[in-house]
């Protein structure tokens, strides 16, 4: 009696049971001073000029205003909130601002992760599920917008699992977490999806006399949501949009982030993967039938979109959490009571964050990853004045963020199946005779490439082109009726 007592007093004691709190602390203070590490996509400029003109207009797009190409087309962001923050934080303080701003929704999405699993598995073990959620999602935490609503996902899905594991219905609070979900993030369909699945999982694992009632009450439930999802400035448009993506085919293989997994070398999610399936033969591990069927559905979509590693990453141990603590042991009691020490350990904290956070952010200068960014290029091309140049579709968003009307950007859902996988046949020579057809479609007067790009080389000796700047990033070649094939082409400086 006497260890079970000592057990007792020391798990309610009013500073224990904070993981959620220092797990939190820990991964702002590692995103903040790798911050320029949140800033290595391009994408990011545009997203921020987006929201700027959402600011400045007072209203959200409904055509597109960017490109020559699609120019005038319908278009909408289903992103809009998330891009207006974006631009927000960075108007009030640079790029630092949206530094800020993700490192903020980062450690808020591990700290609701570690607070969910910590209430029903040990610490060790949920320090584990963390470490290996942060492995997966690390090449996909950017400051972009994904990332602003990656808190709220992992908030619905835990409160959804939770109701599950009651053989209960979610409350109803949830419904502005969707909401909020839907003018974030065009994401917010998988979560959707995800209702009817953990849906049906409760009413399975219920008594048999109350599925009716439950699976009623879940299908109101659903039904709340998906008009949630609804409350945005486009309305039920915002959930039609997502068929456009599903739509672009062959196209979403061909982007980096919706490439399938590679396992041609070691890397997290291999790992990830190969130590989960050890452990559930080792301990013998079972799993209802439909926690099973979600989380090889997460897995599917992890390996079949490299995007989606961060959904099997943070949704997973959710899932598994109440069936682990069944079978390797529950987390031990914690104390929820509020106590001064804790109220002064948390405006410490929070003191020491904002004082940190101001002065890493006046020593440290953030900016966007230049490196593979047409500057100097772009800088040159606009001193041409054209209106109509074939880029590379990585230069879109860097031209969209420098006033310059892209042929096509990272608005794939835009420009739609065809003319992306169009594009990347010209630009890469896989089908040439679609970079003439391009060049002279579109009344091309420039072309703005990566140096060693195939369509480049091709250019380079081709009559009727004169290539007028190149470093090595970017090539401009400049349409010119009295330029000659040469076997190495000149730099005209006349033409700049």
């Amino acid at each position: 009696m006497s260890v079970t007592l000592a057990h007792t007093d020391e798990a309610a004691h009013p500073l224990r049971g904070l993981l959620p709190l220092w797990v939190g602390v820990a991964i702002y203070a590692l995103f903040l001073l790798a911050g320029n590490r949140l800033l290595i996509d391009p994408d990011t400029m545009w997203q921020v000029t987006i929201g700027q003109w959402i600011i400045d207009h007072g209203t959200v797009p409904t055509v597109d205003v960017y490109s020559f190409t699609m120019r005038g087309q319908p278009w909408i962001s289903t992103q809009w909130l998330s891009q207006v923050f974006y631009a927000k934080a960075y108007s009030l303080a640079g790029w630092s601002g949206p530094v800020v701003l993700a490192a903020i929704a980062i450690a808020a999405t591990f700290a609701q992760l570690t607070n969910f699993l910590v209430r029903r598995l040990s610490e060790s073990t949920t320090l584990v599920f963390i470490a290996a959620a942060l492995a997966l999602t690390v090449p996909h935490l950017l400051a972009r917008p994904h990332v602003l609503a990656l808190p709220v996902m992992v908030a619905f899905a835990g409160g959804l699992i939770a109701a599950a594991d009651r053989r209960t219905v979610p409350s109803f609070w949830l419904l502005p977490l969707m909401m909020l979900w839907a003018n974030l993030h065009g994401g917010f369909v998988f979560g959707l999806m995800l209702t009817g699945a953990v849906a049906l999982d409760a009413v399975i694992g219920a008594d048999p006399a109350k599925q009716k009632v439950l699976l009623l009450r879940w299908f109101v439930f659903g039904l709340a949501a998906l008009a949630a999802s609804c409350v945005t400035p486009y309305g039920w448009n915002a959930l039609l949009a997502s068929r456009k993506i599903l739509a672009l085919g062959e196209a979403l293989p061909l982007i980096m982030e919706w490439k399938p997994a590679d396992f041609s070398s070691l890397g997290p999610l291999e790992i990830g993967l190969l130590l989960g399936i050890g452990l559930a033969l080792f301990r013998g591990i079972k799993l209802p039938l439909m926690r099973i069927v979600l989380l090889l559905g997460l897995l599917h979509m992890a390996l079949s979109q490299g995007r989606a590693a961060e959904n099997l990453a943070l949704l997973a141990p959710i899932i598994l959490a109440a069936p682990l603590a069944r079978q390797i042991g529950g987390a031990a009691p914690q104390s929820n009571a509020a106590s001064p020490s804790r109220g002064v350990l948390f405006a410490s904290l929070a003191a020491a964050l904002i004082a940190a956070t101001f002065a890493w952010c006046s020593l440290h200068r953030f900016e966007p990853h230049m490196r593979g960014s047409p500057v100097a290029a772009v800088t040159e091309l606009k001193k041409l004045n054209l209106a109509r140049v074939f880029n590379d579709y990585d230069f879109g968003g860097y031209l969209i963020a420098n006033g310059v009307a892209p042929f096509i950007d990272g608005r794939t859902e835009l420009y739609g199946e065809k003319f992306f996988v169009d594009h990347n046949a010209a630009s890469g020579l896989m089908k040439p005779e679609n970079l003439f057809r391009l060049l002279d479609q579109y009344n091309i007067e420039a072309t703005l490439m990566r140096t060693q790009s195939a369509a480049t080389k091709l250019l380079d000796h081709m009559d009727g082109w004169q290539k007028i700047y190149s470093d090595d990033i970017a090539t401009i070649h400049l349409r010119k009726a009295g330029a000659v094939h040469t076997i190495e082409p000149a730099v005209d400086p006349k033409a700049k």
